[in-house]
C-alpha cells in the first residue's frame, strides 16, 4: 500500500494533468506495487480536490463491464468513476477535440435515480425499481495518464478515464422496453464504425449499477436518488480527431450526436 504522502503526490499530478492536457507517466511503471485500493484512494482525493474547486458530484460512471470493452482494454474487471455537473453535455454537443487527450466515444444507457440503492445486497430488482428512467448516452474517455501499457490500477486513478457524457434520445421507464435488447449504431462521419447490443454489459445494463452499489458498500458510500450512472458501454470505444462528427442510433430509444472542433 502506498503511503499517504505518494497518494497526494499522484493525486496532485492528476489535477495538474487534467488542467495543462498533458498525461503524467504510467502510475504502475513508477509505482509497481500500487494496488486496486490504492487506485480509488487517489481517484477519492482527486474526487476531493474537485469539489474544493467548486464541481458538483451528479453521478458515477461503470467501465469495463463488457467483454468488448475488456477485449480492447485488455483489463478483465469493472471500474467506476466519477461524474460531474461539468460533465454533462446535452444532443448536439461541440467540443474542442485538444480538450481532450486520446479522444475516444462509446455508447451506453444511463440510468437516473429515483430512489437510493444501497449495497452489500443489492440486486437487480432494486435498480430497476429505484431508476426514474433510462435514457441512452455517449460517453467521451479521456487520459490523464499515458495510455500505453495502462492496468486497472492506472484507469481508476485516472477517474475511470471520465471525460464527459453527451445525452439524448428518448428518456424511457425502466419496463417500457427490454433492456437486455437496446441495440446500437454508432457512427462516425456517416460511416458505421461499431454495433452492439446492452446484454453485452453483464448480461443486463442493470447489473453494473447493482455491482457498484454493493462495490461502494464497504466505505459507507450509496447511489443516492437524483444521481446518473452511465452503465458501461456495449461497444468498443471510437477514436475521434478534429472535425468528427458521432451519431448514435440507439433504434426506439432514440438518437445521440456530437461533433469535435
Amino acid at each position: 500500500m502506498l503511503s499517504e504522502e505518494t497518494i497526494t503526490a499522484i493525486a496532485d499530478e492528476l489535477v495538474e494533468a487534467g488542467a495543462t492536457r498533458t498525461p503524467v507517466p504510467r502510475l504502475t511503471a513508477r509505482y509497481p506495487e500500487m494496488t486496486v485500493e490504492d487506485s480509488y484512494r487517489v481517484q477519492n482525493l482527486w474526487r476531493q480536490r474537485s469539489e474544493a474547486a467548486g464541481r458538483k458530484l451528479v453521478g458515477r460512471k461503470i467501465g469495463l463491464t463488457s467483454r468488448a470493452m475488456q477485449m480492447a482494454t485488455g483489463i478483465t474487471e469493472p471500474d467506476y468513476g466519477i461524474i460531474f455537473d461539468d460533465m454533462l453535455y446535452d444532443s448536439g454537443a461541440s467540443f474542442k477535440w485538444s480538450d481532450f487527450t486520446g479522444a475516444r466515444v462509446e455508447m451506453e444507457l444511463a440510468f437516473k435515480l429515483k430512489k437510493d440503492i444501497e449495497g452489500p445486497n443489492a440486486n437487480i430488482f432494486d435498480v430497476l425499481e429505484a431508476t426514474e428512467y433510462v435514457i441512452p448516452a455517449l460517453e467521451i474517455l479521456d487520459a490523464r495518464v499515458e495510455m500505453e501499457g495502462r492496468t486497472i490500477v492506472d484507469t481508476i486513478s485516472d477517474n475511470a478515464a471520465m471525460g464527459a457524457m453527451v445525452m439524448g434520445g428518448n428518456p424511457m421507464k425502466p419496463d417500457a422496453i427490454d433492456l437486455r435488447w437496446v441495440s446500437g449504431i454508432l457512427f462516425k462521419n456517416q460511416t458505421v464504425e461499431e454495433t452492439g447490443v446492452a446484454a453485452g454489459v453483464l448480461n443486463h445494463p442493470a447489473a453494473g449499477v447493482y455491482w457498484l452499489a454493493n462495490k461502494i458498500a464497504p466505505h459507507g458510500d450509496k447511489l443516492k436518488a437524483g444521481e446518473i450512472i452511465l452503465a458501461g458501454s456495449f461497444t468498443r470505444p471510437m477514436w475521434v480527431n478534429e472535425n468528427d462528427t458521432v451519431f448514435a442510433d440507439y433504434g426506439p430509444m432514440g438518437t445521440v450526436t456530437c461533433h469535435f472542433e
